[in-house]
């Protein structure tokens, strides 16, 4: 094959040194004029002799194609025909990959073409006559290659039906090729870091209430997606009061997961002093501004009382609690929203107050808390979104488990979603039969003065024979109830009311009062005549404790634990 022949034939070639020729001849053209006419003049010995002109390279033309390609560092080969015939390999194929002979199709002498998956990419090429590069493929050998195949006309130029050919140019990117593997391996070290961060922070066991059902999923992003700081909780408050949380951290990353588990661990301390919802985003919303003024979270909190049969919540700029009835009706919790923590100001300089709103949870209803990952699409409004979620769980039925899957299945939630996921399903159970003979309640208001203390005895006394109680427990529990009224008889005001809750799992004594200054336990002193009640309760009692009511009161409670 006549390589200088071939070369003037090469994409581009021609265009150079045609343009090489113009730019040749601009310097001499400019040189004329711009240069004075010659005069003559007398021989003189100390005139200088002109320098010669510069020597003109050779023409492109004048260069074999052999000899550039063979100097390339870059592994060359040139294939012909429809069976990618061997014209010519340069000195840098044969180092890479070994001699190859000349004539012998590339499916079966170029193996190497084979794991770069270039022979079909070369078919293409002689169909379309149009470049294709492929990059960073790896062969068996470990190296890696960008590889970009170009056609070419082998032919003479009186001959312009010659059979075509592909020239084959590989770059070595090992180097590149390993960086990026290296940096690809960081990210999902970082990742699996965060991940396994995420979910140790989050409760490995949620708390199971005597009146609700609760399930919770957590899903990270895909492998493109960093890990966010996605939460939720379950905390039981005491005397049948649960607390329910689902917060979202902005950000990704180690730092946001850290930031959740901060704001985790203190809604949890904030909830054991039982403070209405909005007072514990209130207090939630200072510390998210010191623990990281660039991190903005939201947050939702609820409380569910199974005496008052609905849910306290208020909200920090999360999405709208869903209740589902048990006909299938789905409620959307309105305002109050305030802003997100970390925004609403600092306590004692202003800023937003938030506020506690209600929505009904009766039995046979399923509550659902959710983070914006299962609703918030890029291509369409987030309303779009819950409205879909309404629908998903209008048809939703099952344990909460079975929901929290069905919800997840039903938005489209893979393991390749851009965004983490954590989602609470809240379920009150509708009990009938011997079931429901499980669950009693019973109150009395005590009215007038010291003389209500006995009606109290004698009325838990009968309560708790009717509940077929221990009399052991029985006895326990009329003591506890005594000791509570007499504590509320002496320090607080009326309206007054002694409460007696039964559960499948535990017996819960209530008294309640006007005067919202909550008892605490002290040591008495041997010679005092008061403050032996609470301590009394303490210890019988597997629990107990105090929280101020809405209407500016005050409920102090203990529990026994029911035998097995």
């Amino acid at each position: 094959m006549n390589f200088t022949r071939w070369s003037a034939r090469l994409p581009g070639t021609q265009r150079r040194a045609a343009a090489r020729d113009d730019h040749s001849s601009v310097p001499a053209a400019r040189a004329e004029s711009v240069r004075p006419k010659a005069t003559a003049a007398p021989p003189d010995d100390t005139s200088e002799t002109p320098a010669p002109a510069p020597a003109a390279g050779p023409a492109l033309e004048a260069l074999p194609a052999r000899e550039l390609l063979g100097l390339l560092p870059a592994p060359v080969a040139l294939l012909h025909g429809p069976e990618h015939r061997i014209t010519y390999v340069n000195a840098a194929y044969t180092s890479a990959f070994g001699p190859r002979p000349s004539g012998a199709p590339a499916a079966e002498a170029m193996p190497e073409l084979a794991e770069l998956s270039l022979l079909p990419l070369m078919d293409q090429v002689l169909r379309s006559g149009t470049p294709r590069t492929v990059k960073s493929r790896k062969v068996l050998a470990g190296s890696s290659y960008t590889v970009t195949c170009t056609p070419v006309a082998t032919g003479a130029p009186e001959d312009p039906d010659g059979e075509a050919g592909v020239l084959v140019y590989a770059t070595d990117v090992t180097d590149h090729a390993e960086a990026a593997e290296r940096l690809r391996a960081s990210e999902r070290r970082h990742r699996e870091t965060a991940v396994t961060l995420q979910r140790s922070l989050l409760p490995q066991d949620l708390e199971q209430p005597d009146d609700l059902r609760i399930a919770a999923t957590y899903q990270p992003g895909g492998t493109d997606a960093a890990v966010g700081g996605d939460w939720y909780d379950v905390i039981t408050l005491g005397a049948g009061r649960t607390a329910l949380v689902i917060g979202d951290v902005m950000g990704r990353g180690v730092r946001a997961a850290a930031v959740m588990g901060q704001l985790r661990t203190a809604v949890r301390a904030y909830a054991r002093l039982d403070l209405p919802p909005h007072e514990v985003l209130q207090l939630l919303d200072v510390l998210a501004a010191e623990i990281d003024a660039s991190q903005i979270a939201t947050c939702a909190y609820a409380v569910h009382d199974p005496n008052e049969g609905h849910l306290v919540y208020a909200s920090a700029g999360h999405l709208p609690i869903l209740v589902c009835n048990e006909d299938g009706t789905v409620h959307r919790a309105e305002d109050p929203t305030g802003p997100p923590l970390g925004t609403g100001g600092t306590g004692g300089t202003g800023g937003w107050v938030h506020t506690s709103g209600t929505i009904p949870l009766p039995p046979g209803s399923t509550a659902v808390l959710y983070t914006d990952g299962l609703v918030e699409r890029r291509s369409e409004d987030i309303d779009e979104g819950v409205a879909a979620l309404e629908r998903a769980l209008s048809g939703a039925k099952g344990t909460p488990q079975v929901v929290c899957d069905r919800l997840i299945r039903s938005l489209g939630v893979t393991a390749e979603h851009d965004d983490d996921v954590a989602v609470l399903v809240v379920q009150h159970p509708a009990r009938t039969g011997t079931s429901a003979e499980l669950f009693h309640n019973a109150s009395l208001d005590l009215l007038g003065g010291i003389e209500a203390a006995p009606r109290a005895r004698a009325f838990a006394t009968g309560v708790l024979a009717s509940w077929r109680f221990p009399v052991e427990l029985c006895d326990l529990g009329v003591l506890a109830a005594s000791e509570l009224v007499a504590n509320s008889l002496q320090h607080g005001t009326p309206p007054m009311r002694l409460g007696l809750r039964r559960t499948d799992r535990r017996l819960i004594i209530e008294v309640t009062d006007g005067d919202d200054h909550l008892p605490r336990r002290r040591r008495a002193e041997p010679a005092d005549e008061a403050g032996r009640g609470i301590s009394i309760v303490a210890t019988i009692a597997s629990s107990w404790g105090s929280r101020r009511t809405p209407g500016g009161g005050k409920a102090v409670w203990c529990e026994f634990a029911l035998p097995a």
